[in-house]
């Protein structure tokens, strides 16, 4: 019998950011991430990969580093997938998949907003604490998005 809390293995976070889709989307590429997202101290691509594989570096500024694979990548839908390949330190789970997708809010009070959906998708060795962490660190980047665009 496992002593391990049974847990949801995927977070989606939201967020309604006060600027029109194009000024939002501008900013969802990896290698650019550092331009919104406090957390990062720096993101660039990796040198000596396959040029038809977008990995890049994003070190954070408690010192963790990633390397992220973009997997897909929809200039017409807006929408970015990718995956984590390396981390140091070591991730307590398998794998992890993510999404962000931007929508244009084309009525009501929000008019020309842009809502922004974040989701990631755990292997299911992801215990609950990942799962939380995960949560709160993704609504902390899209307040940071929306504070970065509030500022151009």
């Amino acid at each position: 019998m496992s002593s391990r809390i049974p847990t949801s293995t995927s977070v989606t976070e939201s967020a309604v950011i006060n600027a029109p889709l194009s000024a939002v989307w501008h900013l969802i590429k990896l290698q650019d991430f550092h331009h919104f997202w406090t957390k990062l101290e720096k993101s660039h691509h990796v040198k000596g990969t396959s040029h038809e594989t977008d990995v890049v570096k994003w070190t954070f500024k408690d010192g963790t580093v990633l390397e992220v694979k973009q997997e897909e990548h929809s200039t017409i839908d807006h929408f970015i997938t990718y995956s984590v390949i390396s981390a140091t330190p070591a991730l307590s789970y398998t794998s992890v998949l993510s999404t962000i997708r931007c929508f244009a809010v084309t009525s009501g009070q929000r008019e020309g907003s842009t809502f922004v959906q974040w989701s990631g998708n755990f292997s299911s060795d992801a215990d609950a604490g990942v799962i939380e962490d995960a949560r709160f660190k993704r609504k902390e980047a899209l307040a940071d998005l929306a504070a970065a665009v509030a500022k151009k």
